[in-house]
């Protein structure tokens, strides 16, 4: 307890601060939220500590207010374990938990009425008997207006002449709300086979017991991992404790919700992005004083200001999607693991193909191992196989113009694509690139269409007859003629809207559906396609990475891959994990129903070694081989790695900024600092980019080198560093 008039330390949610001195003027706690204003510019922070700063008392502000609330000391650990980690600073860390402007605004009310039960002058009517058993079986609890009508199921017209006849009494205010918090209970909907049984036991032992520990769910796609969760879930929530399900993108939320509503009764409360800003307040409020107490939601859910968290799931565990790289570079699956250590309660991660960073530390012991090796209700894994493009080459097709065009689909996959339509059965095409076409160029002259702020091409959508830049989103019309020598302008490269193309002009009269980003952009659009994809009216999927996981289709049985290629020979050391992980995902959609699956990898490498592990099964000794080769390179997870982005409005500055950092590095045994090369994309939204790496062992500590670095020069304003530990994007 810090007394009134003692100086503290206040975490304001801004990049580019440590904390403030401030008088109190109230008793107050640490991890309080408190009013307080920088250079006339209100904030609402949070108690830090002490205040250090050593200026003279007159030059310290007193706090305009105490907002009530607050974060707990592990939650200001965490904030700090964070920043140390990542080398955000610890207002940047803040402002991931306070970026709800509205949460602390004066909230809006709405009466509660109580039931008057010595009314004995007004007539009830059978709409009015279910008003009075609603509060009857509530023991009077007030309520709205509203909750009145959506529980005893009556029109207004009746509550507001209930309210006229002194049936209902006001009793007082609350704040108003514009959904109702979900009560869960254990439907018992789903039983569990021997496996998920014996998985679910060992969870909730931990549950039980407390404390923390790292939990891998290590099943194949359709054991049923998240039943086994769910089963974790509904331990921690009844025993009091909060949960929060991680997903790594709201695409996978579709089905997930339905799932979830069967097993625990009630929808469940989601958070992510595209929240309106009055849901999101009311949610953030809803968790700060334990109203709400599950919340499935993607990585920013992870900074929601959770009361009592005793549980965090993080499905897809190995999703790279996870990984933050907007408002400052971080993991969610790795800080969730933080947080939980730092509160002392379990983590649950989920997969059925694990980063090698979490194979390696089941491997070291730091983790508990859990494997699912069947299909729930005895469905059989699909047969893969590959189609060697140089042997099968694809055939042309014709457009409904009359055009004709190089086709991407090779007549072996066509033919199984036919054999699956014949049988009523539905086909899911996988190719990891949107539009319908990623290059835009002159074979005369060499011209190709490129953004005029990033050094990108820019892909052509037919859907909306555009070129589109998919780093900026600039949009330009596509040229008839090349603009450099007056040449016929080409395409090049297929996207998913030209697969689209050729389905419907090989197999007419099929119902095609894409899916990407350009396509879902709420989870009304995903709920459209999963219905009608459930109820057969659609014949063929198509789709980017959204489709590579999470998703159950029973009466889907042919997955073609359309580009097996594709990620297999990046610049970046993961390349060959993540093609691994998916195209093994995309593969488990296949066969989930009755009926067995087939998937076919069309690909011009048919030896390529992670062609050939996926398509034996072969996924540990995959993964075993790609781990040595990282322990030999020394790259994550046996060693360390700090990129250091740093961009310019001007070239010639950002060169001569960049001459400076290599003239000021320093020399340390164990680390080592490389660079600067121009980034692989080198100009964003006309900003320049430079990139150093600095890499070390295992055990190396970066972050304070990094940090000595950077303290030896003084960057200009029209140079900005990002830092990004053990980074997943090398563009």
């Amino acid at each position: 307890m810090f007394k009134s008039g003692t100086v503290v330390k206040v975490l304001i949610p801004n990049a580019v601060n440590s904390g403030y001195d401030y008088r109190l003027t109230a008793d107050a706690n640490l991890g309080d939220f408190v009013r307080c204003t920088i250079m006339n510019r209100p904030y609402v922070g949070v108690i830090f500590g002490i205040g250090d700063s050593g200026l003279p008392p007159e030059k310290i502000k007193n706090v305009s207010a105490l907002v009530g609330g607050g974060l707990s000391v592990p939650d200001l650990q965490w904030i700090q374990k964070m920043s140390e980690w990542t080398m955000m600073p610890l207002g940047a860390v803040l402002r991931l938990i306070l970026n709800v402007p509205d949460a602390f605004s004066p909230p809006k009310t709405e009466q509660l009425y109580s039931f008057n039960f010595d009314s004995g002058d007004a007539k009830m009517t059978e709409n009015r008997q279910r008003v009075a058993d609603a509060f009857d079986s509530n023991d009077n609890e007030p309520m709205s207006l509203s909750d009145v009508q959506n529980i005893a199921r009556v029109t207004s017209a009746v509550v507001k002449s209930m309210v006229a006849k002194g049936l209902l009494v006001p009793v007082g205010a609350r704040e108003k709300r514009a959904f109702v918090v979900p009560k869960y209970q254990d439907s018992g909907a789903v039983k569990l086979n021997d496996e998920q049984r014996a998985a679910a036991q060992e969870i909730g032992a931990d549950i039980e017991k407390g404390g923390f520990s790292v939990t891998l769910i290590d099943g194949i796609t359709g054991s049923g991992k998240t039943q086994v969760y769910f089963d974790s879930a509904w331990r921690a929530y009844s025993a009091g404790k909060s949960v929060l399900l991680m997903m790594p993108e709201i695409a996978l939320t579709t089905q997930f919700i339905s799932r979830f509503e069967h097993r625990f009764g009630a929808p469940a409360v989601v958070w992510h992005s595209n929240l309106t800003a009055a849901r999101r307040r009311e949610i953030w409020r809803g968790v700060a004083n334990g109203e709400i107490k599950i919340v499935v939601g993607t990585r920013s859910a992870l900074f929601l200001p959770w009361h009592d968290l005793g549980l965090i799931v993080v499905d897809e565990e190995h999703d790279s999607s996870y990984k933050q790289e907007d408002m400052g570079n971080y993991h969610g699956r790795d800080m969730a693991i933080l947080r939980a250590k730092i509160s002392n309660f379990p983590i649950v991660l989920a997969s059925a193909t694990p980063s090698e960073e979490t194979l390696n530390n089941v491997e070291m012991g730091r983790y508990k191992h859990l494997k699912l090796n069947t299909r729930f209700g005895g469905a059989s894994l699909p047969t893969i196989q590959t189609i060697d493009l140089r042997e099968h080459r694809p055939e042309n097709y014709k457009t409904q113009s009359g055009d004709e065009q190089v086709g991407c689909l090779s007549p072996t996959l066509c033919n199984e694509i036919s054999e699956t339509l014949n049988h009523h059965q539905q086909v899911l095409l996988f190719i990891n690139r949107r539009g319908f076409a990623p290059i835009i160029g002159c074979k005369k002259c060499g011209w190709v269409a490129t953004c005029s702020d990033c050094s990108v091409g820019m892909t052509y959508h037919k859907k909306i007859g555009k070129l589109l830049c998919h780093i900026c989103g600039r949009t330009m019309t596509l040229p008839q003629k090349c603009p450099d020598c007056g040449g016929d302008v080409s395409m090049r490269g297929a996207g998913l809207e030209k697969i689209e193309e050729e389905v419907l002009a090989k197999f007419p009269g099929v119902k095609t559906a894409l899916v990407s980003s350009d396509t879902m952009l709420s989870r009304q659009s995903l709920e459209r396609l999963v219905s009608q994809m459930e109820s057969g009216q659609i014949d063929v999927v198509i789709g980017t990475q959204i489709l590579a996981k999470g998703h159950h289709f029973p009466n889907l049985t042919l997955v073609g891959v359309v580009d097996s290629d594709m990620g297999l020979f990046g610049t970046d050391f993961r390349a060959a994990e993540h093609t691994f992980q998916q195209l093994f995902q995309v593969a488990g959609r296949a066969g989930r129903g009755n009926i067995p699956g087939r998937v076919l990898l069309q690909t011009y490498q048919p030896t390529n070694p992670v062609l050939n592990a996926i398509c034996a099964g072969n996924r540990d000794e995959f993964f075993a081989q790609d781990m040595a080769a990282r322990r030999g390179a020394k790259m994550p997870p046996f060693g360390q790695l700090v990129a250091v982005i740093v961009e310019g409005q001007k070239e010639s500055v950002l060169k001569q900024f960049c001459d400076t950092l290599v003239s000021v590095a320093p020399s340390v045994s164990g680390a080592k600092i490389m660079g600067p090369i121009v980034a692989q994309v080198y100009q964003i939204r006309n900003w320049y980019r430079m990139r150093f790496l600095v890499a070390g062992d295992e055990r190396a500590a970066l972050q304070p080198l990094v940090k000595m670095w950077l303290s030896r020069v003084k960057v200009p304003a029209n140079i900005k560093i990002k830092l990004d530990v053990n980074p997943q994007n090398f563009m």
